[in-house]
């Protein structure tokens, strides 16, 4: 027998997702409990009332683990709740739960977070129906190596508690499940209110992602040489009358959108008709319309605005693109794309060339003039929000802010060159055209820089890793402080010294000491780590006799582990340290905020 015969049968699938794979996969199991006839939600981990935890039966976490070990942004309320001292041990004890991670054995804190959840849920009394997944982008199949035998192993526990009801059976694989929304067309001559507009409307309270800023482009130049391989952009947005206030250290996050003859090639394909107008209207009662599409809206403002047609589509995409095609050949392909056997094929046929999904949908001409409408939001991602740091202070800047971009563009096998979404569109804007405008909103970021004016900053940010230490320096020199110390990269002086005459006043005027590492400029490439160790000394006696705090911004490949390395090279060559004591000390730097990183990848 199951949980008692009335017990009902709900699940909750609870997700912390950074890029979308978590997302994705917390609706893949929604979608499985369906086919079990399970009530199920699926919310964001910092969208449920947390407080509500202790009524749930039955929950599923699906978590990323993000950078040096941290939670996603859209569980980091969770986070910090979860782990108040003041919970009661018992709180959880009417729950049953699985804890399935996503993260990357690269990183040394792989699936930390989910190994952490865990082990927290299990002290606040909660029973663990199986031992935690953790799902690792490194294996050949991706983490669904993982992912597919837990989830096997999840249903065949979960129907042990909770037994179909008599008389149903599980919705067969080959039955596709209703769409989340179903699309109303209005008629044609409906009146049309202005909802598509971007309204620069007066806010209410800080801008938001859900109510972002249209701010309003003043200037977009390049900053590197027009022989230089790569376009890189200083972008100034007017912010007066926005409510929004930052300081060094914050984020900016930018929503993108898709450009027009992307835009037009998905109709086009689809056969929609971007002038159409709709309404959404959930299928099953409790579901909420997606909160940054204005009601009616047209098919144009949904393609460009919302969905993600540029991105590398998943796994899921393939499985749901199946169920529409007519044509034999093709619904074959899409079902080995779908199957735990397909993942290796499927990720030299998306991953590995970066191909878009408007790519795809071009590669199955018979099936994607079948798809339904309805369908559209659960076929394809909303656009997700870019985090830029931003690269100015409002001391020196008021009712201003910028960033400094570079525009992604790389070549794969496929012919035509992949583009970043968001800095191909960033840099396509021309302000001399009229009123160009930029939904936009401010996040604090992970740097703090020290409130003491008396402590000295040695920063380390080669290519657009300046971009937060450029802000940092601005709002330092604005206070009058002084020990303001920057290691800057770039490859050719001539090139691609980013803010190099601000920099140069900056040193003349006594309120910088900056150090530049060109690293083509000559024979042997020099970079930041080089500099840092040629001048071990003043690293050495800033760390130790004026308590500086170090900071790190910039590309997460290589360079942050070879800062590092120079970093303990220095406490031991100049501080007397042997390895393990370099090695402790910089950790124990880390522990206490004195040595900050920020890296992206």
């Amino acid at each position: 027998m199951g949980r008692t015969m009335m017990a009902e049968r709900r699940l909750l699938v609870l997700f912390g997702s950074q890029t979308g794979t978590a997302q994705d996969t917390a609706e893949r199991i929604g979608r499985e409990a369906k086919r079990r006839h399970l009530r199920c939600r699926v919310e964001a981990l910092d969208s449920c009332d947390v407080a509500n935890l202790i009524h749930e039966p039955l929950v599923v976490f699906v978590c990323a683990t993000t950078g040096q070990g941290d939670p996603p942004d859209n569980m980091k309320m969770f986070w910090r709740f979860l782990f108040r001292k003041s919970l009661p041990a018992g709180s959880l004890c009417q729950l049953d739960y699985a804890v399935l991670g996503l993260g990357d054995s690269s990183y040394p804190k792989f699936n930390f977070v989910a190994k952490k959840l865990h082990k927290r849920l299990l002290q606040l009394g909660g029973s663990p129906l199986l031992p935690v997944a953790l799902g690792d982008d490194q294996h050949d199949l991706g983490p669904d190596a993982v992912v597919d035998p837990w989830l096997v192993a999840l249903w065949d526990k979960i129907l042990a508690l909770y037994p179909l009801p008599p008389g149903l059976e599980i919705v067969s694989p080959n039955v596709c499940l209703p769409p989340k929304y179903t699309l109303h067309y209005l008629p044609e001559d409906s009146p049309h209110p202005d909802s598509d507009l971007l309204q620069p409307s007066a806010p209410r309270a800080a801008p938001c992602e859900l109510h972002p800023f249209a701010a309003h482009v003043v200037s977009n130049q390049r900053v590197t040489a027009q022989s230089h391989f790569q376009d890189v952009r200083l972008i100034e947005f007017d912010i007066a009358g926005s409510g929004i206030t930052f300081s060094a250290g914050d984020v900016v996050m930018i929503q993108p959108q898709n450009c027009p003859e992307d835009v037009q090639q998905f109709c086009q394909l689809l056969c929609l008709e971007p002038h159409r107008r709709f309404v959404l209207e959930p299928t099953e009662p409790g579901t909420s319309l997606p909160p940054l599409l204005p009601q009616p809206c047209t098919i144009q403002y949904l393609v460009t605005h919302y969905l993600d047609i540029s991105c590398v589509p998943r796994r899921s995409f393939f499985e749901l693109l199946a169920y529409f095609s007519t044509n034999e050949l093709e619904r074959e392909k899409l079902q080995e794309f779908s199957s735990a056997q397909g993942q290796e094929e499927l990720y030299s046929y998306c991953n590995r060339p970066r191909r878009t999904t408007l790519e795809a949908l071009w590669d199955f001409p018979h099936t994607t003039c079948a798809i339904p409408a309805d369908y559209l939001l659960d076929l394809i991602p909303r656009i997700r929000p870019r985090a830029f740091s931003i690269a100015s202070s409002m001391l020196a800047h008021p009712e201003r802010m910028q960033i400094l971009v570079a525009v992604v563009r790389y070549k794969t096998r496929l012919s035509k060159p992949r583009r970043g979404l968001c800095s191909t569109w960033l840099a396509s804007l021309n302000p001399e055209q009229g009123d160009v405008r930029v939904p936009l909103w401010v996040k604090k970021g992970g740097m703090k820089f020290p409130a003491d004016p008396a402590t000295p900053v040695i920063m380390i940010g080669p290519g657009t890793g300046v971009a937060p230490f450029r802000a940092a320096i601005q709002e330092r020199v604005a206070l009058g402080r002084r020990g303001n110390c920057l290691f800057f990269g770039c490859r050719h002086k001539s090139k691609d010294f980013y803010c190099q005459t601000e920099w140069e006043e900056l040193v003349t005027k006594g309120l910088l000491t900056l150090f530049t590492a060109f690293s083509r400029d000559q024979e042997e490439k020099v970079y930041v780590q080089h500099r840092i160790r040629e001048n071990g000394r003043l690293v050495w006696e800033l760390l130790s006799s004026e308590n500086a705090h170090v900071y790190l911004a910039g590309n997460a490949k290589e360079m942050p582990a070879a800062v590092a390395e120079a970093l303990k090279s220095v406490l031991q060559l100049e501080g007397g340290l042997s390895p393990s004591e370099a090695e402790e000390h910089l950790t124990a730097l880390e522990r206490s905020q004195r040595f900050q990183s920020e890296t992206w990848s």
